[in-house]
């Protein structure tokens, strides 16, 4: 099997230790709560897609800078503070098959920790001394959190769409691939153009990501970390399902969606809904739609792109994005 990391990794391995170096300095406290919390949190960090993401968009105009470091770490930062906090929202134990935050301690003492995070992201940001990165992250913080407000009145109502389902993914997983590659375009002053394109490749490569993580869940795997259904169980219609029932028009599995709106549906039911899911052809969409995407995000490759090795890692990430079986 390809080893898609290795490939991205490859031409920042350095710079990827000194952003790790400076994530784990950003993490520390001498407060034992709050450093047994933040160590936690420490041991729970994945493969770096998003730094590594960072530091690929910059390395690609030059050297990474000073500024990349610190922006990709209040990136980070951010985005382990809204994870923290969306576990609190949705009353979630498990996050990637590990105990949440919240259920290791309570629910106020996640929020407080979560809220520390947050400062801790604004401050390093701060030390860029650049005001477009200070306000890019300031307004993804913004975004996320609409995007969260957006998906809980999105379940609460009774509207079935794609564009609802775009409108918050949006708004969460593709705004923060999207800021990733606008604030380390930033940060080594590349042109206005180029940090528009980063920004739209990053957009394109963050939606990517969520359809291929929906999609996980209509399949059984313990690698994933989460049980088939689990998105339906907390009340959440992701686009597989959504164009099923739009193209088929199904009464009775409108029904049963409505139940999964409302939270009540039956893991019977959610099974059903699943089945009638791959039945008639959700998958397959929502591949369709990847797929297309990919297109689209590999023109930023061939156009914007001129370093060879930075070329290779970057069309990994993309392939990665879509192939990914974890």
């Amino acid at each position: 099997m390809r080893d898609y990391i290795s490939e991205i990794r490859r031409p920042i391995e350095e710079e990827l230790e000194q952003f790790d170096r400076l994530f784990q300095e950003s993490l520390s406290h001498a407060d034992g709560t709050l450093q047994q919390a933040l160590q936690y949190i420490l041991q729970r960090t994945g493969k770096r897609m998003r730094p590594m993401l960072t530091l690929l968009i910059a390395k690609n105009c030059g050297a990474v800078t000073p500024e990349t470091y610190r922006a990709g770490v209040g990136l980070e930062l951010l985005h382990t503070a809204s994870l923290v906090h969306d576990d609190v929202v949705d009353e979630a134990d498990k996050r990637r098959g590990q105990n949440s935050l919240n259920s290791i301690y309570d629910n106020q003492m996640a929020v407080l920790i979560g809220d520390y995070i947050l400062s801790t992201a604004l401050l390093n940001v701060a030390q860029t001394d650049d005001t477009r990165i200070v306000r890019c992250l300031s307004e993804l913080g913004q975004t996320l959190s609409n995007g969260e407000i957006l998906q809980l009145t999105s379940n609460a109502s009774e509207g079935i769409s794609e564009d609802d389902y775009f409108a918050v993914i949006g708004q969460k997983t593709a705004a923060l691939f999207e800021a990733c590659c606008a604030m380390s375009a930033m940060s080594v002053g590349a042109s206005e153009e180029y940090v528009e394109a980063a920004r739209s490749f990053g957009h394109k490569l963050g939606t990517i990501f969520q359809i291929r993580d929906d999609i996980f869940d209509y399949f059984d795997s313990e690698k994933i970390g989460k049980p088939t259904g689990n998105d339906m169980a907390e009340g959440k219609l992701t686009l597989p399902v959504i164009h099923a029932l739009t193209q088929a028009k199904d009464d009775a599995m409108m029904v049963i969606a409505q139940r999964v709106k409302a939270r009540e549906a039956t893991r019977e039911e959610i099974a059903s809904l699943i089945a009638f899911t791959k039945d008639n052809g959700g998958i397959e969409y929502a591949e369709n739609v990847m797929r297309q995407l990919h297109q689209e995000a590999s023109l930023f490759i061939e156009e914007k792109v001129g370093n060879e090795a930075i070329k290779k890692s970057l069309t990994a990430y993309l392939d990665y994005c879509i192939e990914r079986t974890l």
